[in-house]
């Protein structure tokens, strides 16, 4: 295992907290009358700020900062670092599956046909247009397009040139700021949207190799960060509207979750291991285990317990949801996810001696 880095898993905690809670406080808002304090979640949750988004969009920080320099020194390491990702995502994905099939037909009343299942078995299926059997599943897609994509760079040597993720970055953003006042087709919108996700990662590598690599600087963050929240902007107002329909997306609200979600990382990236939370790094370092298993927490305890009926018993509901899910999610970690790490470890090449991209001073402290 490499040493963690605190601030990233600091960053990690806050962000999948913050898919949460929107999923928490959606749940009362949705499922019981809020009476005069309906607009007051609306605003918090969707038309203002999106808690839900913002968490992921750090996530996807998260990983351009971390995910470019994960391939190991070793013989083979683009085999390696596939064999890692493998045993870091499927076995805990893989629970989740399970729970969702057992959970879902008993409490929500919910089934699903067995193609979809299989399809949704290989992480792949928004890939083979079947949907995701849990809509959180989305994520892990826009994951797995990022992977591929670090996978074809390294190969080719552009993944270790100074300036490769800089120019993604400035080009895509380009491209959806020059798109903007000319095209108006609602599905090109929305693959400029996962466009848009993807350059939050590489965005994610640049801030990387400014702070801790040494290659860029902050003027090149500046840029990119003009350029993104221009782009950011633009995305959402021609996917989401400014007409807000009382169903948590609104341009306002989703821009200002993606926007958001840059400057706390270009602050968090700025301090390092000033910015830490040991509390948070905690809950961080079992995030993926959270934001799988942390719904179904929730949607027990609403279905046995309820979720109240005024200001007090929500704040209650909300915390034990948020309790529940970091014990069970720290459960799953430590029975699922980090024996596959450590099994997963066993497939790892012999170490090379050789001169290996992506290799720097500071690679012992990239956090899985």
């Amino acid at each position: 295992m490499h040493k963690r880095l605190a601030f990233v898993d600091t960053l990690r905690g806050i962000a999948v907290l913050s898919v949460v809670l929107q999923h928490t406080l959606e749940q009362i808002v949705l499922n019981q009358p809020t009476g005069t304090y309906y607009w007051t979640f609306h605003y918090a949750l969707g038309e203002y700020f999106n808690f839900g988004r913002f968490g992921v969009v750090l996530f996807f920080f998260v990983s351009g900062f971390v995910i470019p320099y994960s391939f190991p020194n070793s013989a083979a390491p683009v085999r390696d670092f596939a064999i890692s990702r493998f045993f870091r995502l499927y076995p805990a994905y893989w629970l989740s599956i399970v729970v969702l099939l057992v959970l879902s037909p008993a409490i929500e009343g919910k089934t699903f046909p067995s193609s979809h299942v299989l399809a949704n078995v290989t992480m792949f299926q928004m890939f083979m247009g079947v949907p995701n059997i849990r809509i959180a599943y989305w994520t892990l897609t826009v994951e797995l397009i990022f992977y591929i994509s670090c996978i074809c760079l390294f190969a080719t040597g552009f993944l270790t040139r100074r300036l490769t993720a800089l120019q993604i970055v400035i080009a895509t953003c380009i491209i959806g700021i020059v798109a903007f006042p000319v095209v108006k087709i609602h599905a090109v919108w929305g693959v400029l949207e996962l466009a848009l996700d993807l350059t939050a990662m590489f965005f994610g590598k640049v801030i990387r190799d400014t702070v801790m690599e040494g290659k860029l600087n902050w003027r090149h963050v500046g840029i990119c960060a003009l350029l993104y929240v221009i782009f950011a902007a633009g995305v959402t107002y021609r996917r989401y509207g400014v007409d807000y329909q009382e169903n948590f997306f609104c341009a306002y609200g989703m821009g200002a979750a993606y926007i958001v979600a840059a400057f706390v990382f270009i602050g968090f990236a700025a301090l390092g291991e000033k910015a830490a939370w040991r509390f948070m790094s905690f809950v961080g370092m079992i995030s993926y285990s959270i934001y799988l298993m942390g719904s179904f927490a929730m949607i027990v305890i609403f279905y046995y317990l309820g979720a109240g009926s005024g200001p007090v018993q929500w704040l209650l509901f909300t915390v034990a949801v948020i309790a529940a899910s970091i014990l069970v999610s720290w459960l799953t970690y430590l029975a699922i996810e980090k024996p596959s790490i450590r099994f997963g470890q066993r497939f790892r090449s012999p170490r090379s001696f050789a001169s290996v991209s992506l290799q720097s001073p500071l690679r012992s402290q990239v956090a899985e």
